[in-house]
């Protein structure tokens, strides 16, 4: 049996034997993936399952995103449909932080990772909640809300806003990507 996890240095050293599949979306992928590195965005993973088993008859699956958090969702999705992968310890920022080659499309131009989205995003709301609080109080009700959400989102290791966030066009993967990932998969 594969190993849930592997650190960064693990995962390198094993690079070219591994089918990588990073779950982060697009714009994050295009700011910088694992060489090699498939892009299936989490909320289009359940399409992918056929092509992901695919794959995992033929090698072992990494399954990677910034920190190590969607890949844990995505490694416990995968499991239940028998499909055994391990996650990269960290994500593509230990990846990154320890000096591991990232590749990037030449002539892309990435949108906003993920977190820098909910930061813009999370301030943006907490800012209008108090500035329209100044004539209507009950609009500090959104900033409080958007706190409240930081807070859970801070406990439970989940982020609501990421999620929708992801559902943005911007943050989508085109059809022709995604169709074009799995087809690589599976020959």
């Amino acid at each position: 049996m594969a190993p849930t996890t592997l650190t960064a240095d693990q995962a390198n050293a094993r690079l070219n034997e591994l089918t990588v599949i990073d779950v982060r979306t697009p714009g994050e992928y295009a700011s910088g993936h694992l060489p090699g590195a498939h892009n299936i965005p989490l909320d289009h993973l359940d399409v992918a399952m056929p092509a992901l088993k695919t794959a995992a008859d033929r090698g072992d699956l990494l399954v990677v995103c910034a920190s190590g958090a969607r890949s844990a969702t995505a490694c416990g999705r995968l499991a239940a449909q028998g499909i055994i992968a391990a996650a990269l310890t960290g994500g593509t920022t230990a990846w990154t932080q320890l000096g591991h080659d990232t590749h990037r499309p030449a002539g892309t131009r990435a949108p906003w990772a993920m977190d820098r989205q909910v930061r813009l995003a999370a301030g943006t709301l907490v800012l209008a909640g108090l500035l329209a609080g100044q004539r209507w109080s009950a609009a500090r009700l959104l900033s409080a809300g958007v706190a409240g959400g930081l807070v859970l989102s801070a406990l439970t290791d989940t982020c609501g806003m990421a999620k929708i966030l992801a559902k943005l066009p911007h943050n989508q993967p085109k059809t022709e990507d995604l169709d074009a990932t799995l087809a690589a998969l599976t020959s």
